[in-house]
């Protein structure tokens, strides 16, 4: 075992020493941990600094990994895959991006303060929700409350960053409503060297002049780096005791936001999410609890070059790729309580719609990106519950049925599979509890993967893709204390068939086609993580998670076997220094640097970091409270994300020609004025 695996191994003896050294009553934190899943609540009252849900879950959780794509609308990688490797919803319903380039991941459709909790489940133990390969972020927003509350908030940060957001909710027992709006802007950030996005391209250029077209018009170099508004609506009706009938909308409305390390912007990034779900408890014996929900998701991206100088060029012009995506969703589960054991099995269906399109000067040119590519899914599940003794067993299974059809001459595809999963807990003593899990989970692979066309008509995509496999198992154990806990899991994953960007894939002009392919690969990985107190008024959170991830082969025309996207070593620890009217928060988050990458497809070495945030809270009076806050306090210069050539990035393309990287922000000074009522 290699030397950074072997110093993971130690560290997470010594947290697990650490917090067995004292026996004082615990405080509530931020982040609980059970055998399976790691929870982060109450986001909308902690994540004030920005309403960037990547950036939060990245703070907070050890093994997820940012994707800087821009000041917002970020993406995260969850012990090594991203994507649609891993599941993320909002309230059961499923939003997917619909930039080909990852601008609009699922993750920028729901803002931090309209979030209440976020759960993470790792590993293929999900087989209720279509398409978890790999991990589940489950995340639940605020709910209506009877009382008449709600919060007003003031944020002012460094890079001209303003927030405004309010939340009001109430109501009496039978009908309840939340309304929640919020509206955010800032300019480009600058790096630790002091640069913005326009001098990061510019610095690039110097090195790469034939790539003089990517950076931005004079008059556009010191532009907002975004502009965003967001809206979210909740009815919540209870008819009788045991029925609740749930409505939701979420609308989010941004322009104009830059992505400096692209070579295109998103002029408007424009999502809707309709939600209706009915819940009905205690029917009979043969249903504990019934619950049925549709819901509608649409996204409308066009991202456009008309910022950029190579607009200015009369052979190139305006070169704009309009995309949409429409998801329509349906589920109902039925739970059954048989003896001592608890079974749900429920019906789960889809469809995905995904369209896309090239103009210049506004004009189509005739070449569809994505040609409106249907993605259909019916599914049946089943879940089983129940505990022996010491011993709690789950058991899960699904079966797929999906198919993928384009309105072009590209061809159809269909797939089916089975998914299972087995997950055990033994509560050993009072608590001790030792898991293990071993499952298979499927994804299809999307209408990118599959039919993406270039500008020029190349295809990039590969219409002839297998489905992915992941076979994985999970080893754990969690011991609770009075004074904290600690929780330690190490992974396996064989990933069959996984979708793989070769770089290597290029017709005789040089350009890209047929890029994904199936690969045999696999992941693996340790996490560690724990809380302590140390007084009445303090407490340690800390936690660190390290993964590798090999190629069986490699690639084609290759020698490289490191997998792609695959973090090194990351460390979070966080000292709380809690009193009756304040709270306090000293923050390391640090990584190793990057040894092992795959370079023959685009990525690069990066140096490692250690970042120290700061955050202080008081109450004032009467419901008004301030929060002030440094992150990267010792104005470090650094990167986190790395240059997988899976996404467009800025590069002439030649061989061994690094990247262009796109440095996080330097220190960063905030405050924040709430008022509660």
């Amino acid at each position: 075992m290699n030397k950074i695996l072997n110093k993971t191994v130690w560290m997470s003896l010594a947290l697990s020493s650490i917090l067995q050294a004292q026996s004082i009553e615990m405080e509530a934190v931020e982040v609980e941990a059970s055998v399976n899943s790691v929870k982060v609540e109450d986001l909308s009252g902690e994540e004030l600094k920005s309403a960037d849900l990547a950036e939060s879950l990245y703070r907070a959780v050890p093994a997820v990994s940012l994707v800087r794509r821009s000041g917002i609308a970020n993406d995260i990688i969850l012990r090594g895959q991203k994507k649609d490797n891993i599941n993320i919803l909002a309230d059961g319903t499923k939003t997917y991006g619909a930039c080909p380039n990852r601008m609009d991941p699922a993750t920028s459709h729901i803002l931090t303060n309209n979030i209440k909790s976020v759960e993470i489940k790792e590993g293929p133990y999900d087989v209720e929700n279509f398409g978890t390969l790999s991990g589940l972020v489950d995340i639940k927003t605020k709910t209506p409350s009877e009382d008449i509350s709600g919060e007003v908030n003031v944020n002012a940060g460094s890079f001209n960053y303003q927030k405004t957001s309010a939340t009001v909710s109430g109501g009496y027992d039978k009908f309840r409503v939340l309304l929640s709006a919020s509206k955010e802007s800032s300019d480009q950030y600058k790096d630790g060297n002091g640069d913005n996005f326009a001098e990061q391209i510019d610095n690039y250029i110097k090195t790469h002049p034939s790539l003089a077209g990517a950076a931005y018009q004079p008059q556009n170099s010191d532009m907002k780096a975004f502009d965003k508004k967001s809206f979210m609506g909740k009815l919540y009706f209870n008819p009788t005791d045991n029925q609740e009938l749930r409505f939701s909308y979420t609308a989010n409305r941004s322009k104009n936001v830059l992505y400096p390390s692209s070579k295109m912007d998103a002029t408007k990034d424009d999502s809707d999410i309709y939600n209706l779900e009915y819940s009905i408890n205690d029917m009979g014996a043969f249903s504990k609890k019934l619950d049925l929900q549709v819901y509608k998701s649409t996204v409308d991206h066009p991202m456009s070059t008309v910022f950029r100088k190579a607009s200015l060029n009369p052979m190139m012009g305006i070169r704009e790729n309009t995309l949409t995506t429409e998801m329509l969703g349906a589920k109902i589960k039925n739970l059954v309580e048989i003896y001592d054991a608890d079974l749900t099995f429920g019906l789960d269906a889809s469809n995905r719609n995904w369209d896309g399109y090239y103009t210049r000067n506004n004009i189509p040119t005739g070449v569809s990106s994505i040609h409106n590519v249907d993605t259909k899914n019916a599914a049946v599940f089943t879940k089983y519950e129940q505990t022996f003794g010491a011993v709690e067993v789950e058991v899960g299974a699904r079966y797929d049925d999906t198919t993928i059809k384009p309105s072009g001459l590209q061809r159809d595809n269909d797939y089916s599979a089975l998914s299972a999963y087995v997950f055990t807990t033994i509560n050993a003593d009072a608590g001790m509890q030792y898991f293990m899990g071993a499952g298979k989970a499927v994804r299809v692979p999307d209408a990118r993967e599959l039919y993406f066309v270039g500008y020029m008509g190349n295809e990039q995509g590969t219409p002839d893709l297998d489905q992915v496999k992941n076979y994985e198992i999970d080893l754990g154990f969690r011991k609770q204390y009075t004074d904290g806990y600690i929780r330690t899991k190490v992974f396996y994953s064989w990933l069959q068939d996984y979708i793989y960007f070769n770089s290597s894939n290029r017709n005789m002009m040089g350009m890209p086609v047929n890029s994904f392919e199936n690969i045999d690969a696999s992941i693996y990985g340790i996490e560690a993580s724990g809380s302590y107190t140390i007084s009445e008024a303090a407490y340690v959170d800390a936690g660190l998670a390290y993964q590798r991830g090999r190629k069986k082969e490699a690639l084609a025309g290759q020698t490289n076997k490191d997998l792609a996207e695959i973090p090194p070593l990351k460390i979070n620890v966080a000292l709380n220094y809690d009193t009756e009217m304040t709270s306090s928060k000293v923050e390391l988050i640090a990584a190793d640097r990057w040894t092992s990458y795959d370079s023959d497809n685009g990525e690069q070495a990066l140096a490692g970091y250690a970042v120290v945030n700061l955050k202080w809270n008081r109450d004032l009076t009467k419901g008004f409270d301030i929060t002030l806050g440094m992150d990267n306090a010792f104005n470090h210069n650094y990167a986190v994300t790395n240059t997988y050539n899976d996404l467009t990035l800025l590069t002439t393309g030649a061989a061994n020609d690094e990247v262009i990287l796109m440095n996080e922000p330097g220190r960063y000074i905030y405050a924040n004025l709430r008022y509660r009522f």
